[in-house]
């Protein structure tokens, strides 16, 4: 059913600043640019799966409805969309389900470059249903254009993108049983709190209760990126002579990895850095 996380959205408040901000932290430049229903994107297409830069554009009801969710939250992580083989299937197993998907939708985007299109079919979960995470559901008719690299050292995909949840029993469920995500790890810390993984193709959906948060226990946020890279020494060069703030490299909580924060230059996207390193 769910073969991977499509891509992910992030609203912005200008989309030239945005987009000027993640080419210089993904080392790509963007593969699509569209403005279509109040909405001005782009897109920077990775290795594993797609960012999408969304900002307001004119007066329509769509671009106040962007306006008034980045008064509310600020910029920043707003929505997920899982990548589906059969979206007609996957909608009458979601209704099933009770939650409630809206109608499948076709959808046309047109690249203002190159005039090329892309299309597709979309639905989406109530969001009361998932837990207040913005959840689309879509089934590609074409595949989108790779983002090329425009410096050494390039990330090369999402490695996990991070829920908060201050009900990981029931966060749990939604991702589990009823999206049908394989459940790879579920680790408690004193220091880190619970930590779950559940596998979308390759890579990971983290969900992640921290000790002494005090959040609303029926509604998840959608918190963070992990981005992978070949070599973290050199990404980190990169950053920071691009004057992006970046912290140290540091062993990962998983064996085998090293991690750096990124500190700003994410429109508001806690990001963190992830290297794989090789086993001995």
């Amino acid at each position: 059913m769910i073969c991977g996380l499509d891509h992910v959205v992030v609203l912005v408040e200008d989309i030239e600043v945005g987009a000027k901000a993640y080419e210089l932290l993904l080392g790509r430049s963007p593969s699509w640019r569209s403005e279509s229903d109040g909405a001005k994107a782009t897109l920077f297409a990775l290795d594993n799966m797609s960012l999408e830069l969304m900002a307001p554009s004119g007066n329509t009801p769509a671009a106040d409805h962007i306006r008034d969710l980045i008064r509310q939250s600020g910029e920043g992580l707003a929505s997920i969309c899982f990548r589906v083989d059969d979206i007609a299937k996957m909608h009458r197993r979601f209704d099933r389900l009770a939650l409630k998907p809206e109608p499948v939708a076709e959808v046309e985007s047109r690249d203002l470059g190159s005039n090329a299109t892309l299309h597709w079919k979309r639905t989406r979960a109530a969001t009361d249903l998932t837990r207040g995470v913005r959840v689309f559901f879509l089934e590609r008719a074409e595949e989108r254009l790779h983002t090329g690299a425009t410096s050494a050292a390039p990330i090369l995909g999402l490695d996990h993108v991070v829920v908060s949840t201050e009900d990981p029993e029931r966060a749990a469920a939604l991702y589990g049983a009823r999206l049908g995500l394989d459940m790879a790890l579920d680790r408690s810390h004193a220091d880190w709190g619970r930590l779950m993984f559940f596998r979308c193709g390759d890579l990971i959906v983290e969900l992640v209760q921290r000790p002494g948060a005090a959040g609303d226990p029926a509604r998840d946020k959608l918190w963070g990126l992990s981005w992978r890279v070949a070599d973290i020494d050199a990404a980190r060069a990169r950053l920071v002579e691009a004057k992006i703030d970046v912290s140290e490299v540091r062993a990962g909580r998983k064996p085998g990895t090293r991690v750096m924060s990124v500190r700003n230059s994410t429109c508001g996207v806690h990001t963190l850095l992830l290297e794989r390193t090789a086993r001995r």
